[in-house]
């Protein structure tokens, strides 16, 4: 068998002492005068490195390590002519299996041995391009070789997709899992969340897990048309991976039937399949759903506990909940809008609305910013810059009266593009409930900018939604 160098173990010291002189006198070189200059003159040729290291890579020259990697369950094996110092630099693992041996065969899945030579081409000179599919096998490599930078890289590399609404995100979210990768498996399911009517409309919905279920039926952020599109997702679900009739019932379980009409519920009830099978699992939140819309609030909440998360919308793009704005040019001036919404989800409230006006400022100055006229002498103090103020969104209602007794109002701004004829979420700011606007709105926004991520097309986005959260009055002893 052909062995390419002859690089011994005992070698990997004077190894790092040349490479501890080369960066002392590239220092020295830099700092040092040229023709009396106080400062000295930075010489870079990185470059030209980078391109021998590639030519070097490619070429072989000087190999001192042969790589067979194989792909798992196939004959087809890769090979790489490879150099011990440059593997061992970046992987604490190549450095312990080429201590004393020179080739090495490696087994990798296949996906990833489809990727390798991209991998070592990062070894050798620090990047390479990637695309979605090639992103877990790519991880999963700097992931078993220990090379941090590239996690990293190829981890914030999947969060940036996700937030474009490109990257997979059930698959990247159950991979995140598998790892242990925290924050790119929030970063998953903070998209899914905010993305859910897309993502159930896709070929990917069929790939979530009974745990991802569990994980995004309870959150009050999900982003959907309204409560009977996700009735109507899960039921998909359940008929496509048919779980267990305990995951199908906590599923079933978690839908918010206050929030569907009654005349949706009745239709629910008699052409439902799911609910044929497991209709007795959800019988007492049906009745309860009922209830809620036959009596007034104020009256129902006299005797149930209105707190729960059941009789919380959440994040609702249909019309009665909120209303789209798409400002042009949202850099150039203030702009205001109102919309209208119902009062609140009850069937009692059914025909009763509340109007609300909306301010839109690009560059809104806190008081403390303001320019100041001197009583004394007459003359003003300078005057804060335009670009010292930041976007504002304002959201009132336009009368105050005694409908909205018993309710309080939460508003919540979405930030979107349309991409595919999809309406994809990047940022939501909700408000609290007694403030009339989000402290941190476009806070990160350069609206100048034309290519911000904020922009498409030169347009903000924004879905607009008020939520009303009603509130136990008076609980009747028992």
């Amino acid at each position: 068998m052909l062995r390419l160098g002859s690089a011994k173990p005992g070698s990997w010291a004077s190894f790092w002492a040349i490479l501890t002189l080369v960066g002392l006198a590239t220092r020295a070189a830099q700092r040092a005068d040229v023709g009396g200059e106080s400062t000295g003159t930075s010489i870079n040729h990185s470059q030209t490195l980078l391109q021998r290291l590639q030519e070097l890579l490619r070429q072989g020259n000087a190999s001192d390590v042969i790589l067979r990697v194989q792909a798992a369950g196939t004959d087809e094996v890769r090979v790489f002519h490879t150099h011990r110092l440059l593997l061992g630099l970046h992987s604490e693992l190549f450095r312990e299996l080429l201590s004393n041996q020179s080739e090495l065969v490696l087994q990798e899945p296949r996906d990833c041995a489809a990727v390798f030579d991209k991998f070592i081409r990062y070894l050798y000179c620090g990047e390479l391009t990637v695309l979605l599919a090639q992103a877990i096998p790519l991880h999963r490599l700097a992931t078993k070789y220990g090379v941090a930078s590239l996690q990293r890289g190829v981890a914030d590399y999947m969060r940036a997709h996700l937030a474009g609404g490109a990257g997979p995100a059930v698959g990247w979210y159950h991979y995140a899992v598998s790892t242990g990768d925290e924050a790119l498996r929030q970063s998953c399911l903070q998209f899914l969340a905010w993305n859910l009517s897309a993502v159930a409309a896709s070929a990917e919905w069929g790939a979530v897990s009974p745990e991802l279920l569990a994980q995004l039926l309870p959150r009050s952020d999900l982003v959907l048309q309204d409560e009977l599109e996700l009735f109507h997702a899960l039921e998909a679900w359940l008929g496509r991976t048919r779980p267990s009739s305990a995951v199908a019932e906590r599923a079933l379980r978690a839908i918010r039937y206050p929030m569907i009409p009654p005349a949706q519920l009745f239709q629910l009830q008699a052409r439902s399949a799911a609910l044929a099978r497991h209709g007795e699992a959800v019988a007492d939140l049906l009745l309860q759903a009922y209830q809620f819309h036959a009596a007034s609030p104020l009256h129902f909440a006299k005797f149930f506990d209105v707190n729960g998360s059941a009789f919380l919308p959440r994040n609702y793009l249909a019309p009665a909940w909120g209303a789209p704005w798409i400002i042009n040019n949202p850099a150039r001036d203030d702009r205001s809008t109102s919309f209208q919404t119902q009062l609140g989800p009850s069937g009692h409230d059914a025909g009763r609305r509340v109007t609300w006006n909306v301010l839109f400022s690009p560059r809104w100055l806190p008081v403390s910013l303001r320019p100041v006229y001197a009583d004394t002498a007459g003359t003003a103090l300078p005057a804060a810059r335009p670009e010292d103020g930041r976007p504002r969104l304002v959201v009132t209602p336009a009368s105050s009266g005694g409908d909205a007794a018993g309710v309080s109002f939460q508003k919540t701004v979405l930030v979107g593009a349309r991409q595919h004829g999809r309406l994809l979420v990047r940022h939501a700011y909700s408000f609290h409930q007694s403030s009339e606007e989000a402290g941190d709105f476009l806070a990160q926004a350069d609206l100048q900018r034309r290519n911000s991520e904020y922009l498409v097309e030169n347009a903000l986005h924004l879905h607009l939604i008020v939520k009303p959260v009603y509130h136990t009055l008076i609980r009747t002893p028992k």
